[in-house]
């Protein structure tokens, strides 16, 4: 069995490695940039030559806001082109949508033409079937009476 005093200190230990180790993760994370500004001489607030890009340093405030407002013009020149690719695209489907359903309706018409000429044709057979009809009763009665006056009787 432990006593108190040596798991005490046995935690310690292990608290004391811990933190061993995040420093040392911390280091080997961060060392390599810190080595890199000690190194080279940089410090904050200052930029050294080799680090600041010639275009910044030699900018002054008004040409800085000028170049910003050049590409703020740009990216929005290029945003109104993008803008008219995407209508145009829109349009042309647009289109293609507008003469598909122009050449759908006229094959519809074309149909329904043909079905209009079909009722009508058939309207006409059946008028003059019924006037067949008609002029067969008048026939068929004739020759009854005819039938009659000579005798027949029906059955």
């Amino acid at each position: 069995m432990m006593s108190n005093g040596s798991r005490q200190q046995s935690g310690n230990c292990l608290r004391y490695c811990l933190l061993g180790f995040a420093i040392a993760l911390t280091l080997s994370i961060f060392g390599p940039a810190l080595y890199w500004k000690v190194n080279k001489g940089t410090k904050l607030g200052q930029y050294h030559k080799s680090s600041c890009s010639p275009c910044l340093a030699n900018l002054s405030t008004e040409d800085l806001q000028n170049e910003m407002e050049k590409q703020y013009a740009e990216l929005l020149m290029e945003e109104l082109k993008l803008q008219e690719v995407v209508a145009q695209e829109q349009i042309r489907h647009m289109n293609a949508t507008y003469r598909e359903a122009r050449r759908v309706a006229s094959q519809y018409q074309r149909e329904a033409e043909k079905c209009t000429i079909a009722i009508e044709t058939c309207e006409e057979a059946r008028e003059r079937a019924e006037a067949l009809i008609r002029r067969e009763m008048k026939l068929a009665f004739l020759w009854e009476q005819r039938a009659h006056k000579m005798g027949w009787e029906a059955e």
